[in-house]
């Protein structure tokens, strides 16, 4: 298969890689130190950085070009180059206003949100201004399966409230975060996929509690985190529904898909930018009389870790194409394929850069943690890897 890029899209790729040279890879281990003593702070550094990728033209670029004036003119598959370049520094999607779950929130809004909605809530997100969160998965339900969500949406005359209990609200605690983008149950006995809805409730609204935030694997992934969240009594206004009752399985499912390959495309960032990390270390470091580079077992590692982000590579291109020409439903397959494939790929390589560094691979020192720890949660985030297993073999079987 052979994707062919533009010469604007080459020129995107050559600009934002000269951008992260020359503006992030050297603040890397001044935001671990800054961050690791700062936790729910935003790096003082940030916002700069946000000016100048404004000013560089390279602001928003995740918006497919059937979003009209709102995009800059970029298809799926044109800006997952630019993800994957993104991922190879975990923060550094927020400087071009690029990072989830602000990303979909702003997809949702610009595709399915009333002008009022998209007054209030698209435009100071797609400005960089406020950050966001998306609530759907549950302490007591298991989430994958979003039908089981217990959170309540009832109709009270203009107004609609909100009860529940929502976690691993990925964004919530970030001090910029002034929306929530919510999914809750507004008729129970409606048909299965007809029960949920999405509302939006402001962050600050009477009767929201932030009950802590959560760690994943220890740390707090500060400043944007995440959070335990209950409802109790909360009361927005009837016009703050989007897209309409029952609709919120439907919003679900167009959100998942273009975010999916974003996910992995920074994956595969992540893992390239960890295999670049372990050629360094085998060329460097001499055990027992040799270089690790001259042994044939890293070798071996080197070669699969760069035959896997290959595959994988080619296979997020491909998704993204199909979403492109087919949409998300004609790309549904590969979408599973992609959430199956790239966090086990990214976790395996990641692992293998760790083994190599030893205690160092381990440590603050190099990104090597941190991406390990995002490249695992992502096997849960959007939906465990079960469930993709599960619904990708179902229609494997169905198809053959």
């Amino acid at each position: 298969m052979h994707f062919e890029y533009s010469e604007t899209t080459r020129d995107n790729i050559r600009h934002l890689s000269a951008f992260m040279a020359e503006h992030v890879y050297p603040l890397e281990d001044d935001y671990r130190r800054w961050t690791a003593e700062h936790a729910w702070e935003v790096y003082p550094a940030m916002g700069g950085l946000k000016e100048k990728a404004r000013a560089a033209g390279l602001w928003n670029l995740f918006l497919p070009e059937d979003y009209g004036d709102l995009s800059p003119g970029l298809t799926n598959l044109e800006y997952a180059p630019l993800a994957e370049i993104m991922g190879r520094v975990l923060w550094a999607s927020e400087i071009f206003n690029c990072s989830a779950p602000d990303t979909g929130n702003m997809e949702v809004l610009a595709k399915y949100g009333t002008p009022a909605q998209q007054q209030e809530w698209l435009f100071p997100l797609l400005d960089g201004g406020i950050r966001s969160s998306f609530l759907m998965t549950e302490p007591a339900v298991a989430s994958s399966d979003a039908t089981n969500i217990e959170t309540r949406i009832v109709r009270e005359g203009d107004d609609y409230v909100i009860n529940g209990h929502k976690w691993w609200s990925t964004g919530a605690m970030h001090p910029d975060c002034r929306l929530y983008v919510v999914m809750g149950k507004t008729d129970p006995e409606a048909p299965r996929h007809r029960q949920q809805s999405m509302i939006l409730v402001p962050a600050d609204a009477p009767g929201v509690e932030v009950v802590r935030p959560l760690t994943a694997f220890g740390t707090y992934d500060s400043p944007h985190g995440h959070a335990e969240i209950r409802f109790t009594d909360v009361r927005v206004p009837a016009a703050n529904l989007l897209l309409g009752e029952g609709r919120g399985f439907e919003i679900a499912q167009g959100r998942l898909g273009p975010g999916r390959v974003h996910h992995c495309m920074r994956l595969i960032g992540t893992a390239q930018r960890s295999l670049e990390l372990m050629v360094k270390r085998v060329g460097e470091r001499t055990v027992f009389g040799r270089e690790l580079a001259k042994f044939s077992s890293v070798r071996q590692e080197v070669a699969l870790s760069r035959c896997e982000i290959e595959q994988a590579r080619l296979l997020t291109l491909s998704a993204a194409d199909h979403i492109d020409r087919l949409g998300i439903k004609g790309a549904k397959d590969l979408v599973s394929m992609i959430k199956i494939v790239c966090p086990r790929m990214a976790c395996g390589i990641i692992d293998r850069a760790i083994q190599l560094h030893g205690g160092l691979g381990v440590s603050s020192d190099l990104p090597l943690a941190d991406f390990y720890v995002y490249a695992r949660s992502i096997r849960l985030a959007d939906g465990p890897d079960e469930v993709h297993l599960y619904q990708l073999g179902r229609e494997v079987i169905r198809q053959l």
